[in-house]
């Protein structure tokens, strides 16, 4: 796939346009369960699943999945498929992850532009999973393994698999894209492979677990009222090791007050100092949440397009890659 203008413009239509201007879109028939038998360590879990329609318009919905017990994949696939995987990450402060705004809104922009898209509905750390902290990342893991180790046989390439993950998402995208231990003891065949994406794209991400610019809610979630400072140092991204990692296209909007630019900027410097590669976009205005549908007339609204050429530079829509690792 090539960017070009007429490209690029049916993006921004599709990102500030309604699906439907009467019903929303139906949702993807295709969905893939996360593991093979029961999550682990779910002995003592006792939650029950629901999936909450806040949404009062019949033109769009907007729904968040909590008390997940059965992680999922759903997929939506483009009429003319690039060869590209992203695997989405909504938000939700931890306490919940939403379905639609920074899940199946999103996908279906790329989809548009040639890319296989996977929304994940993962696990939550405060359900009582023996993993705690970690239950999402493994959610989070094995989902990127699957879409990886699925690749070939969905005529997708191995090799181009990257990561979209907003706000609390942003922050198990980063996990997912930062730390290189396992936090799963293997299930099957599809564990052998990297859960490493290639690309990663974080959405006003919440990045540190630390005063004064964390985002409470998802810190409280995450670890708990009073987190050590050890716990607080492990799942901060700004003070994690991201030496080789692939690289991150960072998005914030300067005047979000649920998370503080701060947390993108901390993360900018800890990239630059590792040396990773890394393209970030502050804007004057957007708030928190946008995902593609509310910020229509704002400058943020041109982020799809931006994300995708940046992925292009990397090779990652097919095109040869920039500098000397593809050259």
């Amino acid at each position: 796939m090539n960017l070009n203008r007429r490209t690029a413009l049916g993006l921004a239509a599709a990102a500030m346009t309604p699906v439907s201007q009467t019903v929303a879109p139906a949702d993807p028939a295709e969905t893939i369960r996360l593991w093979p038998g029961a999550a682990p360590g779910g002995a003592r879990v006792t939650v029950t699943p629901r999936v909450v329609e806040r949404s009062t318009d019949p033109a769009f919905h907007d729904r968040f999945a909590q008390y997940t017990t059965e992680p999922i994949l759903t997929v939506l696939r483009p009429a003319r498929a690039n060869g590209a995987s992203l695997l989405l990450i909504p938000g939700g402060g931890y306490k919940w992850a939403v379905v639609d705004k920074e899940g199946l809104d999103c996908a279906r922009v790329f989809a548009a532009a040639g890319v296989t898209c996977f929304v994940l509905r993962y696990r939550l750390p405060g359900d009582g999973w023996a993993a705690g902290a970690d239950a999402p990342l493994q959610d989070a893991q094995r989902a990127l393994r699957l879409v990886r180790a699925r690749a070939a046989a969905d005529g997708l390439d191995p090799a181009r698999v990257a990561v979209l993950g907003a706000s609390a998402g942003g922050h198990l995208a980063g996990m997912l894209t930062a730390r290189t231990d396992a936090t799963y003891a293997a299930a099957d065949e599809a564990d052998v492979v990297s859960f490493r994406p290639d690309l990663s794209i974080l959405l006003y991400p919440v990045a540190t677990m630390a005063d004064p610019f964390v985002h409470a809610g998802s810190r409280r979630e995450l670890l708990g009222e009073a987190p050590t400072a050890e716990a607080t140092a492990r799942y901060s991204l700004e003070r994690m090791d991201w030496r080789g990692a692939p690289a991150t296209f960072l998005l914030h909007a300067m005047d979000d007050a649920a998370v503080p630019v701060e947390n993108s900027l901390q993360l900018l410097s800890a990239l630059r100092a590792a040396g990773a590669p890394v393209e970030a976009h502050l804007f004057e205005e957007g708030g928190h949440g946008f995902g593609v549908r509310l910020i229509e007339g704002r400058p943020a609204a041109v982020w799809p397009q931006l994300a995708l050429a940046w992925a292009e530079r990397h090779g990652w829509t097919g095109a040869k890659r920039q500098g000397s690792r593809n050259a």
